[in-house]
């Protein structure tokens, strides 16, 4: 017997409801089309408890959301004459505090329930926050039950280091950016970071508001409106809202109601300017606070050693010397040193803060992850929004689908359209820094662009063998130990890996290096301790 615990809302007669699965109850068997939850997935795809968990760390989030709210009331706020205000001594820490409250905040969401950190926990490296989501569909539902996204939620942790997307010409390839596709370029207020916290808010399948203006309107009835007036001035709100803004904000976006309009909040001229204003400034206040020593903390066991207060053990040592070297990892997720066998000392070190990431894309020829959700949403749900029209078919082309302005991105330069092609399946090259933070050893995370791999071990495995065990027939006792799948994206995949040689013993030397990049080693890790689950 179902539990179903309803919240109807009615928006001028279109009646949107939620549905809430008690804990155990199967959340893959409601039907499609009935008000209910969106759900045209085959039986056993999703998590058996995949609305418990969501519970769970919905829970979590409430959790810190009140730290952050004791922690402004706890933080000094100088009142000084003027608009904006000057922000002495304690300035940065607002902004960052203000920050922390945006992310953690639910109502940030069509449906209030949904925060920018329900895919992004600080346990996890501030990845996904479910195991079994992790080990099965890797992507995260959103605001809207169930709408699914199609990729794995990329970690925040040290994003605001990616700059603003720009292509050498000399090189003929793109730096920085942000998103696995690059389409968070930071073009207007040129910070990649920033604009990467401005997209999942009006995604239809994430946070789903219809208007950006919906997140000015939630941020104007937060309790924490005054710290974000503190900062950014009182004029950030003085914005004439229509009557009608309640119901066009909790209407999720791609509804048949919205007729594809992008902008059904009904603003004057004035302020749409003014509420666009504040959206980027709702986005810097969360950059700063991703940039802050709470999420990019610098505080792994390879910072200490870098700065001589930590030795790495003899298997670490021999992995970061791979790294380094056979491995090739350090090509790409550079670390500050040359691609060498040479002995590292303090005084040979390019840079003592490596970000282990060179700020390009690559095509690794991932594989297709056939459990996927997106491949299932090429039907309408009970709004008459179709999530991918192009179901089982659909092929993740990465940056290139951004440059085509496709598939969720819009790319401002008309010059860089033609380079399509040529970027077809790169994805964003991630830092390795905090790959393996996760609340206990037998937490499942998962790897790539689509969640393919779901071990350190995996991944470089696959580094090591991709090419030697390449094959069209796959079984599952073999597929990931002596047999890879064809990639889902064949062009320009990157040849620098596929067949490097490694034994069992060195794949295993790398792993425990990059799992010396976790942060926490040299103090806590902030709000770490806020996981609940159960380990499996």
């Amino acid at each position: 017997m179902r539990n179903f615990q309803w919240l109807g809302l009615h928006l001028g007669g279109l009646m949107v409801a939620t549905l809430a699965v008690g804990c155990g109850d199967d959340p893959t068997t409601p039907p499609i089309g009935d008000g209910t939850v969106y759900n045209p997935y085959p039986p056993g795809l999703l998590p058996a408890d995949l609305q418990s968990e969501i519970d769970r760390v919905t829970a979590e989030i409430d959790t810190i959301f009140q730290r952050a709210l004791a922690q402004w009331k706890a933080t000094p706020s100088p009142t000084v004459a003027g608009n904006p205000p000057i922000l002495q001594d304690t300035g940065m820490k607002l902004v960052q505090i203000l920050g922390k409250l945006e992310l953690f905040d639910k109502t940030i969401s069509v449906n209030g329930n949904v925060a920018c950190t329900f895919c992004h926990m600080p346990y996890t490296g501030f990845s996904g926050p479910i195991s079994s989501v992790n080990a099965t569909v890797v992507a995260y539902p959103g605001s809207v039950h169930f709408r699914f996204g199609k990729r794995k939620p990329q970690a925040y942790t040290y994003s605001p280091f990616y700059p603003a997307l720009d292509f050498n010409q000399t090189q003929q390839d793109f730096y920085g950016g942000n998103f696995w596709d690059l389409r968070a370029t930071g073009y207007k207020i040129q910070s990649a970071d920033a604009e990467q916290a401005q997209h999942p808010v009006v995604d239809t399948q994430e946070h789903g508001f219809p208007d950006t203006a919906c997140v000015v309107f939630r941020l104007s009835q937060s309790p924490y409106r005054p710290l974000f007036e503190l900062i950014w001035g009182i004029e950030a709100f003085q914005i004439a809202f229509p009557s009608d803004t309640e119901r066009v904000c909790t209407t999720p976006g791609g509804a048949a109601v919205l007729n594809g309009n992008p902008t059904p909040v009904a603003l004057s001229t004035a302020d749409r300017g003014r509420s666009n204003a504040t959206f980027d400034e709702f986005a810097l206040s969360i950059s700063a606070y991703e940039r802050s020593e709470d999420v990019s903390a610098f505080s792994s066991k390879f910072d200490a050693f870098l700065a001589g207060k930590a030795q790495l053990t003899a298997d670490e040592m021999a992995g970061w010397q791979l790294f380094r070297g056979k491995g090739v990892c350090n090509t790409c997720h550079v670390d500050g040193t040359e691609n060498s066998t040479t002995p590292i000392t303090k005084a040979n070190i390019a840079q003592v803060a490596p970000l282990f990431t060179d700020f390009t894309s690559s095509n690794l020829g991932v594989p297709k992850n056939l459990s996927d959700p997106i491949y299932f949403e090429n039907v309408p749900d009970s709004f008459g929004f179709t999530p991918n029209p192009a179901g089982a078919a659909f092929v993740d082309l990465g940056v290139g689908f951004f440059l085509r302005s496709q598939a969720g991105g819009i790319n401002p330069n008309s010059d860089w359209t033609g380079l399509a092609p040529l970027f077809d399946g790169k994805m964003q090259t991630a830092t390795t820094r905090n790959a393996d933070m996760r609340p206990c050893p037998t937490f499942v995370k998962s790897y790539m662009h689509n969640g393919y791999l779901k071990s350190l071990k995996e991944v470089v495995h696959f580094y090591n063998t991709r090419d030697k065990f390449a094959s069209a027939s796959c079984t599952p006792q073999t597929e990931k130990v002596t047999c890879w799948p064809p990639p889902e994206v064949s062009a320009n995949k990157d040849m620098t890996i596929g067949n490097l040689g490694l034994t069992d013993a060195e794949e295993n030397q790398i792993v425990a290096f990059l799992q010396t990049l976790t942060d926490g080693f040299t103090r806590p890790y902030t709000d770490f301790d806020t996981f609940t689950g159960t380990c499996p």
